[in-house]
Formats: C-alpha cells, sequence, structure tokens
C-alpha cells in the first residue's frame, strides 16, 4: 500500500523546510530506508528516507519548494498503484521563483501589472501563483517585499544558486542587522599568560585532546557572564529577559557557510569537557550531523576568526535572539609597555558588539573589563 513522504520536524522551533535536493527520480525504485530526498531548514540539511520499498509514484514537492511540517514531499508505493486518494488535500509548495521564460507572454492580472509598474517591479522576471501561472497581486506585493532577481549578464566563472544554507544565512544575516541597532567595541588583550596557562595544560596530552584556545575563551566569556549577567539577556517581546542558562553558541565555518552548535551550561562544566564538547559539535557539524536542538538555546555567540591570521578587528553580527557577540581575531607580537618599560607581547584582537536596545556601552565595555582581566590572569577564570 502506497506511503507519503512528509516533511519532517527537526527541532523545536522549525515551522517550515525546503526541499533542498532531489536523491531519486519520478519511477526510480526504492527501499525501505533508503535516501529519497534532502531537505532543510534555516539551520541544517537532512536525509529523507522511504517508508517502504516499492516506486517513487510521485514527486509532489519540487527543489525549492517551501512545506510546512507534514507537508506532502512524494508518495511511494507499488508500481502502477493508485494515489489519487494520498494527493487530496496536499498543501501548495511554494518554489523557487523563476520567472516567465523569454519570448512568452506574460500573464499577469491588471491589478498586478498596475502595483508592479507603480513600484518599479519587473513582473517579467516573477513566478506567477495563479492559476496557469499569472502573476497575482499578491505576487507582486511578495515580490516589492522580497525583491526581484537582478538581470545581470556580466561574464561569471560559475553561477552559484542563492539557496540552502548559503540564503538562510543571508535571510538571517539581514534581519539581524535590521532589526538591532549595535554598537562593537574594539580593543587588544595581552595573550601570554592564557598562552602560558594552556602549554602547561596540554604538557603530555594527546593531540587530539590538547585544550585549544578557544576552550579558555568559552570559560573565559562564561565566567564574565557569571560576574555580568546584563550581556546574558535576550528581548522577548516587551520584556528584557535576564537569561539563567549560560549557553555559549560557537561559531563554525562550513565549506558553503556557518553553523553555530551551542555549548550549554559552559559555566558549570570543567575545561576539558567544554574542549571534548566543542571538537565533538565542530566534528559532527562539518559531516551535516548536528541535530537542530544542538544549533539553539544560545545566550552569547563567540566567533574565531583568528586562525586566518589576517584580521584584528571586525564587526560580528549578532545571533538573533541573542543580544551579544564576540568576536576574536589574530594575535600578533606587538611592542606595548609593561611597567614603564618596552615588552613585545602576542596581542589578541577582540571585538564585542552588542544590541543597544536592551545593552548600554558603560554595561558592555564593563563585560569587556572583566573579560580582560580573566585572560590576562586566567586562573581567576577557575576561582
Amino acid at each position: 500500500m502506497a506511503e507519503i513522504i512528509a516533511m519532517p520536524k527537526m527541532g523545536l522551533s522549525m515551522k517550515t523546510g525546503t526541499v533542498a535536493k532531489w536523491l531519486k527520480n519520478e519511477g526510480d525504485s526504492v527501499k525501505k530506508g533508503e535516501a529519497v530526498v534532502e531537505v532543510m531548514t534555516e539551520k541544517i540539511t537532512n536525509k529523507v528516507e522511504s517508508p517502504i520499498e516499492g516506486v517513487l509514484l510521485k514527486v509532489v514537492a519540487p527543489k525549492g519548494a517551501k512545506l510546512p511540517i507534514g507537508g506532502l514531499i512524494a508518495v511511494v508505493g507499488a508500481a502502477g498503484e493508485e494515489i489519487a486518494d494520498l494527493l487530496k488535500g496536499a498543501p501548495v509548495a511554494a518554489a523557487a521563483s523563476t520567472g516567465t521564460p523569454a519570448g512568452e507572454k506574460v500573464k499577469i492580472s491588471p491589478a498586478a501589472r498596475k502595483l508592479a509598474e507603480e513600484n518599479g517591479i519587473d513582473y517579467q522576471r516573477l513566478a506567477g501563483t495563479g492559476p496557469e501561472g499569472r502573476i497575482t497581486r499578491e505576487d507582486v506585493e511578495r515580490a516589492i517585499v522580497e525583491g526581484v532577481p537582478s538581470a545581470d549578464d556580466r561574464a561569471t566563472l560559475e553561477a552559484i544558486p542563492y539557496e540552502g544554507m548559503r540564503k538562510a544565512i543571508g535571510d538571517n544575516m539581514a534581519n539581524s542587522w535590521t532589526v538591532a541597532p549595535k554598537v562593537t567595541h574594539h580593543t587588544s588583550v595581552d595573550l601570554s599568560a592564557l598562552l602560558a596557562l594552556r602549554k602547561k595544560i596540554n604538557n603530555g596530552v594527546k593531540d587530539k585532546d590538547k585544550t585549544s584556545v578557544t576552550d579558555l575563551l568559552v570559560k573565559a566569556v562564561a565566567r564574565a557572564l557569571e560576574k555580568k549577567p546584563g550581556l546574558n539577556v535576550t528581548l522577548d517581546g516587551e520584556q528584557i529577559k535576564i537569561l539563567k542558562e549560560i549557553n555559549i553558541g560557537v561559531a563554525v565555518a562550513l565549506a558553503d557557510g556557518l553553523v553555530v552548535p551551542v555549548v550549554r551550561d559552559a559555566d558549570k562544566k570543567g575545561l576539558y569537557e567544554v574542549g571534548k564538547e566543542i571538537r565533538d559539535l565542530a566534528k559532527r557539524a562539518r559531516r551535516n550531523k548536528l541535530e537542530p536542538d544542538e544549533m539553539t538555546g544560545g545566550s552569547f555567540t563567540i566567533t574565531n576568526i583568528g586562525a586566518y591570521g589576517s584580521v584584528d578587528w571586525f564587526t560580528p553580527i549578532i545571533n538573533q535572539p541573542e543580544s551579544a557577540i564576540l568576536g576574536i581575531g589574530r594575535t600578533v607580537e606587538r611592542p606595548v609597555v609593561v611597567d614603564g618599560q618596552i615588552a613585545i607581547r602576542p596581542l589578541m584582537g577582540l571585538s564585542l558588539a552588542f544590541d543597544h536596545r536592551v545593552v548600554d556601552g558603560a554595561p558592555a565595555a564593563q563585560f569587556l573589563g572583566i573579560l580582560i582581566d580573566l585572560i590576562e590572569n586566567p586562573h581567576k577564570i577557575f576561582i
């Protein structure tokens, strides 16, 4: 008996999912448990398996289609099996806009045409959702809000679809930049003592278990948030909530984007446990094996690009709905004045970006001062 493949729920915050890639074609034979299609949320991509052995009878949702949880993606069953009843009531998938092919007459309602012309919208580049692909007023209104694909005909080396993780990141960053009036404090910190402590900790430890600078920074930030909880906040409607849990997101760069797995209760965990968890999360992130809930619930994020050796300070984008993020730049030996004498010290760039709706400049500077003290006197992290 035929069965449907529906949009799975991949995380507590998920509301919709998008068909990213079909691994099987309509009419192909499939085994039970065999991956048929890849779907993605704003955070991850997962493969969806066939519930039974049979034939992929119907692909209902094409690549790019967005569906609610439980929305009908496809039907699998025996060859020639009648599936009309299963298709009844299937939600309409919203596919990516492709526009009208060149040479074809554009089907558009008079009201939609007038609205498009008044707002400078090139309606020939819109995909209509009305009968027979007719462009409706709603299609134009959506284009006014979301924009229309450009018609750039310059020669290119490669055309990469703006979709999937890249688009999700772009949408999230644009939203954060729009809703949060941000300020960034930039400074440098002497890393001498922290590097010396790290060397002692790692003495005789296997490479795979060695503590990283990021591990120590996560613990330092967690301790600073204990001392200054006004940075461990979120704006929830009409309330500024100071969060009890200190959950540190650690940004991980991927080949085609960025994810932020979360170290929960970082203040309560030991240094070795934090390091082990960060390594595990990063490893599984690069293999696309993270669970959705491992990337939610953060209260503060750290993004470390120091390893690239090219950036001292930058303006990181706040990971909504958090209210602050710490950017880590490169560590460079520079001359500094210590006790009236010039000395060469390893200085690391710090960039604290914060949401000025809920965090003012003075408490942000105080937090940064606490963090600098912890980094330059790292024994204080653990007392």
